[in-house]
């Protein structure tokens, strides 16, 4: 066993050195919202409609998310910057789940609580069954790639 009075904690990293990831979080945030709130105006939801455009947003960045972690973990040697720049940063800025929250609330509101459950529901399994469905997708399109 070590005496701890040699033992000698680990250095704190520098403040300026998280800048670059910060930065790439931001830009990578910036476009991800964008492209969402584009999403919205090609798709706009009524405020009486069931609000299928935050669903499909949110299946769709979560099968992105899927490939993007398979793609990162089991095939490429990405740059350190690109996970928090498109997994964090864009892939995060496009998913709203904060605007799933705000649906499920209203809907409550507006007396629909049965439509605010099946919302919650269904964007739910839509999401995990989209990242399930993605990452098998992607192992199974980089193993037919490598076998090549």
């Amino acid at each position: 066993m070590a005496d701890s009075a040699t033992h000698t904690p680990p250095r704190p990293r520098a403040p300026h050195a998280q800048w670059p990831v910060v930065c790439a979080v931001s830009l990578g945030g910036g476009a991800g919202a964008t492209a969402r709130y584009g999403a919205a105006l090609l798709w706009p939801t009524a405020p009486d409609a069931f609000p299928w455009t935050t669903l499909v947003v949110n299946a769709v960045g979560c099968a992105l998310i899927g490939v993007l972690l398979v793609t990162i973990a089991e095939w490429a040697t990405p740059h350190r910057l690109a996970r928090p720049f498109l997994g964090t940063g864009v892939l995060g800025g496009f998913t709203t789940f904060s605007t799933y929250a705000v649906d499920i609330r209203q809907l409550v509101a507006d007396g629909r609580a049965g439509t605010g459950l099946a919302y919650l529901a269904a964007t739910l399994i839509a999401a995990l069954a989209a990242v399930w469905a993605a990452a098998v997708t992607t192992r199974r399109l980089i193993a037919l790639r490598r076998t090549r």
